[in-house]
């Protein structure tokens, strides 16, 4: 008989939250390094990763910072896209929506067309070898001015066909959404889809998201947990059917767990919860980890775990017609597990 852990394995997937900056593994920082004639301040992997130690989001960041500074070249971020969708692809991942920041490249004097290329070019040769569809969604660095995220949001405009949306994500300390909200109204404008994140237990987090929903007008919202904090934001979440994108492993460096018992009060009060992974090389969970983690502590069962795919489905930013073939798979593999669980039990 399929155990949890079988069945996790082998669920269709959909990952809406992991930066692709974050996926970034040492041993492949080490290649790149070597490639574009860089030295790191560790003698290798091992040690790179023991640094991994990370309490609160600013002790991350500077990690994640230094990390991408390897990447400076279109196959650098061909390679590192390509490391995460083969890796994404034997998890059993169907779709995903990819962050990524252009301002920690372009503020280093790498260009813009450099970085999306070499992603864009990843993500075509996903679908056409291994039939990974996957989507590119810029985020902006809301610790830097308002007005570099605009001239961003200009300069990715003639790339727009191949970015499905924009975000905001770094450190939310003194960095409110509402500073940034001419720059998403210019996004909608442009045909984006929006989203920002409001990480776990920041300070100002529940007016955050307040600003989200009001000021901003998104179309989900990353992370999200302390809605939970808030009934009126919480029941107006539900009320417009807006997804959060949970990430449960990288959720215990801020606050010391998984945020299980959180998620499993979302699925209860019907919000559009899902599990992602965030940034996986530093917090040390793919997608699958991310749900057999949190599906262990919470006590989910089967049916909680089909419900979180399929809330993942339904809030991608996908046409009508892709997502219900997704969905049909899905149904599929609930259905395939049902008759299994019969028989066994015959």
């Amino acid at each position: 008989m399929m155990g949890l852990a079988e069945f996790i394995a082998g669920i269709p997937k959909c990952e809406l939250h992991v930066h692709i900056e974050g996926t970034l593994e040492p041993e492949m920082m080490f290649e790149l390094a070597e490639r574009n004639d860089l030295v790191l301040p560790y003698t290798d992997a091992a040690q790179l990763r023991a640094t991994y130690n990370f309490h609160d989001l600013p002790s991350f960041l500077k990690a994640y910072y230094q990390g991408m500074e390897v990447l400076l070249t279109e196959q650098d971020f061909y390679d590192l896209a390509w490391a995460y969708l083969t890796r994404a692809h034997a998890q059993n991942v169907r779709y995903a929506e990819i962050f990524f920041d252009p301002q920690a490249h372009t503020s280093r004097g790498v260009c813009f067309g450099t970085v999306i290329r070499g992603l864009r070019r990843a993500l075509v040769d996903a679908h056409r070898l291994l039939g990974l569809r996957a989507q590119l969604i810029m985020c902006f660095l809301r610790d830097l001015p308002a007005g570099f995220a605009m001239a961003t949001l200009l300069e990715s405009l003639p790339y727009k066909e191949w970015i499905v949306g924009v975000g905001l994500d770094s450190d939310e300390r003194g960095n409110p959404p509402s500073a940034f909200a001419a720059v998403f109204e210019r996004a909608r404008a442009e045909g984006y889809f929006l989203t920002m994140h409001c990480d776990v237990d920041q300070e100002n987090t529940t007016e955050h998201i307040r600003q989200c929903l009001d000021v901003v007008g998104v179309d989900r919202i990353d992370h999200g947990v302390n809605a939970l904090d808030d009934p009126a934001l919480h029941t107006e979440i539900a009320r417009r059917g807006l997804g959060l994108t949970v990430c449960p492993i990288s959720n215990r460096h801020v606050r010391g767990d998984l945020g299980h018992d959180s998620l499993r009060r979302m699925l209860d009060l019907g919000l559009r919860a899902t599990v992602n992974s965030d940034d996986p090389a530093y917090f040390g969970g793919y997608v699958t980890e991310n749900l057999l983690a949190v599906s262990e502590a919470a006590g989910l069962g089967e049916r909680e775990v089909l419900r979180l795919e399929h809330n993942a489905f339904e809030i991608a930013w996908l046409p009508a017609g892709v997502r219900d073939t997704y969905l049909a798979e899905l149904r599929a593999y609930g259905k395939d597990r049902e008759v299994s669980s019969r028989a066994a039990h015959a």
